[in-house]
Order: structure tokens, then sequence, then C-alpha cells
């Protein structure tokens, strides 16, 4: 599959089509929510393993939660948003479940930090998203290495790319006794373990 505009890719996702696009971290496969079984498939990846719902807003973000977030999300969001970092919240309601199906309660949050993402994700609307890779292998860090991996998939062009930094987004998440630090990845958190 070749590339195409934002425009395009965007009309490809509201029809149910995963696609590939770039970050400010790694590559992101996404999909609407609503088609979100189709990257699981294509990863070849436990459904237990929720996915990141990705947006071009707090405000696009917040809404998918179907409930107040806890309070300090704000906070925490104005440290990484837009950037490296994902805020687990708690969450219910249809994408909850679509995204994460073994516990349908919470939501893995990021606004990136990428004026490319950025751009697809107005046109789109928020999207399930995961790193381009099969399950438990290296995630691709190109488009070009994306075209070998993932013919089958339409990516965003222009290509090249502007390089991610290739690490992960920090994983901070809203426990009943505070924010926990699940994997510390490009963002640094001061005061949170």
């Amino acid at each position: 599959m070749t590339s195409c505009d934002a425009q395009h890719l965007a009309e490809r996702l509201i029809n149910g089509e995963p696609v590939v696009f770039p970050t400010d971290t790694l590559p992101a496969l996404a999909c609407r929510p609503n088609a979100a079984a189709r990257i699981w498939q294509l990863k070849q990846r436990p459904a237990q393993k929720p996915l990141i719902l990705m947006g071009a807003s707090a405000e696009d973000l917040i809404a998918a939660l179907d409930q107040e977030p806890p309070q300090g999300w704000q906070e925490l969001a104005e440290l990484g948003w837009p950037g490296a970092l994902t805020l687990v919240l708690p969450a219910k309601g249809a994408v909850a479940q679509a995204l994460n199906p073994a516990a349908g309660t919470s939501l893995g949050l990021r606004v990136p930090a990428s004026t490319l993402a950025l751009d697809l994700l107005t046109r789109s609307g928020v999207l399930a998203t995961t790193s381009v890779n099969y399950s438990g292998e290296a995630a691709c860090t190109t488009a070009a290495e994306v075209a070998v991996r993932f013919p089958e998939l339409a990516r965003l062009s222009p290509e090249p790319w502007p390089p991610g930094s290739g690490l992960a987004s920090t994983v901070v998440a809203w426990r009943s006794d505070g924010w926990k630090v699940l994997r510390q990845g490009a963002v640094q958190l001061p005061g949170l373990a």
C-alpha cells in the first residue's frame, strides 16, 4: 500500500481501515476505536493488552472517558502534552470497552508532539493506537520499515518521516492511592515513582 496525505488517510480511518503515521516517539498503528479489534489481529497481540487512545487535544481525550477524570490529571497533562506522556485514567463506556476489553475500566490517553500526527488526529478524531510491530518483536521506527513489514497498511505522507525519539512514552496511571509510574519513558515527572 502506498502513502497518502492526512485527508485521505482520515477517510480510510473513518471507513474502518487501520493505518500508520509518525509520532514524536515511535510510529503508530491506528484505527477508529470501534475497529480496534483489527489492531489485535494485525499485531497478533493478546486482547488483554490494552491500546492507547490518541487525540489532538486533552478535551477530545477526556470526553472519551465517559466520566469525570481524577484530580491532578490536568497538571500532569500540562507537563507532558503534547508529548511522550500517556495518562491511564478511570473510564467507562464503549471506548474503554473497545480499547481495554479485558478490564474496560480505564483508558490510556496521549496527545503526541508531532505536527503530522496532530494534523491527522484533528481530521480523524481520536484513534486507538499502538506501536507498529508483531507482538513480541521490535517496533518499526521508519516509514520504509513499515512498508516492508506491513505492506498492506496505508501510511501518512510525506515520507521519509521526521525521526521519533525511538523511546516509548512514559505511562502514569491513577490508582486509589494516587498516581503511579507504570513505565518510565521519555518524559520525566518529578515526585512520581
